[in-house]
């Protein structure tokens, strides 16, 4: 007969069956899980290192070098000048009677512009030529009596003393009516001074007379009283850098345009160069002559000069855009196959203000970064698009 089970057997807890594998697998699953967020986590750290790295290469924009085969334009200041311009001045005092002609006026040579009062030079005239009539009749009377004695003294009736008084008077009232006929002639040409007269064919550009004014010469810098330009040709004086005074070669033709015609160039042929540089500027005076028989430009125009250079051999074109100024000199920075940053050293042999030609230190090839940061350095990773055209 089988054993009873014992009353503390019946109270003894007994593990369930499948519960240790229950928590096992639990176990598991909750690793499993830390394990996918721990990944899922480092892949995200992973993702926004990536981001940032990528965020902190700059992006670039590169241009290619264009080939210097054409000439570059050279733009200049210019100053327009009458080829010949005449401020009048009165050469006598007096008083305006009359002017004549006013500004924009078109005169001829010799045309009257302003009449002085001329009744006192009239009078001082007419007492020149009184005095010279009387002395004149004083000599024509000494060289009779000089006739006289020279006759009786051919007979011994007078001496030799008195012939030679004689003489002696007729050569002082001969010197007399020189002086007379001169003053004659001085008070005709004050008289003359009393009409203003035009000195050339042009065009009154100012007037300072009215009709009363007191003209008065010999006064600390006198104010003209009419100035005459001649318009038909006038002159373009340019400043040349000396960099570019080799391009001043006779014959040398320039464009330009002034603001009152915006859109339209003329043309001016070089005249004469000064052939010498500025201590004060570091430039050469050249002078342009324009053929303005339509009276299109006004003396006193600014005008900007275009002058064509020569392009350099083996230049290239950079837009100044491209340039970086450093301690060790003009640089420009380049990218590689890599897209690594390098900076190299340029000369730069033409300057024509919006673009440069560099006649060393960088190849066709070179791929070249424009506007490139202050902060650049040589070996920057970069991120390269190209500029637009």
């Amino acid at each position: 007969m089988p054993d009873k089970p014992h009353d503390n057997d019946i109270l003894r807890y007994r593990t369930p069956r499948g519960l240790k594998r229950a928590g096992l697998i639990a176990l598991c699953a909750a690793g499993a899980v830390a394990a996918i967020g721990i990944a899922l986590r480092y892949q995200g750290e992973k993702r926004t290192e990536n981001w940032t790295e990528d965020q902190f290469i700059p992006s670039v924009q590169v241009v290619k070098p264009k080939g210097a085969q054409a000439g570059g334009d050279l733009t200049l200041p210019g100053d327009v000048q009458a080829f010949t311009n005449a401020p009048i001045y009165a050469q006598v005092s007096g008083t305006v009677r009359k002017w004549y002609f006013d500004i924009g006026a078109r005169v001829k040579k010799g045309a009257l512009l302003a009449q002085l009062d001329d009744r006192n030079y009239q009078a001082a005239l007419d007492q020149a030529k009184g005095q010279l009539a009387r002395d004149s009749a004083t000599l024509a009377n000494a060289k009779v009596d000089l006739g006289r004695y020279q006759a009786l003294a051919a007979q011994n009736a007078i001496s030799a003393q008195q012939l030679a008084a004689q003489t002696t008077t007729v050569a002082a009232d001969t010197g007399i009516v020189d002086t007379d006929r001169a003053a004659v002639q001085n008070a005709a040409v004050n008289l003359g001074y009393t009409r203003i007269t035009a000195p050339f064919d042009g065009i009154v550009t100012s007037r300072a007379v009215d009709v009363g004014t007191l003209v008065t010469i010999g006064t600390a810098s006198p104010t003209p009283l009419f100035t005459i330009t001649d318009q038909t040709r006038l002159r373009i004086y340019v400043h040349v850098p000396q960099v570019y005074s080799a391009a001043l070669t006779p014959g040398l033709t320039a464009r330009f345009t002034v603001p009152e015609y915006p859109g339209r160039q003329f043309t001016a042929t070089l005249a004469a160069a000064a052939q010498a540089m500025s201590a004060a500027n570091g430039t050469q005076l050249a002078q342009f002559v324009i053929d303005n028989a339509g009276g299109t430009i006004k003396p006193g125009d600014y005008a900007e000069v275009h002058l064509q250079l020569a392009a350099g051999k083996g230049s290239v074109r950079l837009p100044a855009t491209t340039l970086l100024f450093r301690d060790s000199g003009m640089m420009v920075a380049t990218v590689d196959s890599s897209d690594h940053v390098r900076l190299k050293p340029i000369h730069i042999g033409t300057d024509m203000g919006n673009a440069v030609e560099v006649d060393n230190g960088v190849a066709p090839a070179d791929r070249v970064i424009d506007n490139p940061p202050d902060s650049i350095r040589d070996g920057d990773k970069v991120r390269v698009g190209t500029a637009p055209d």
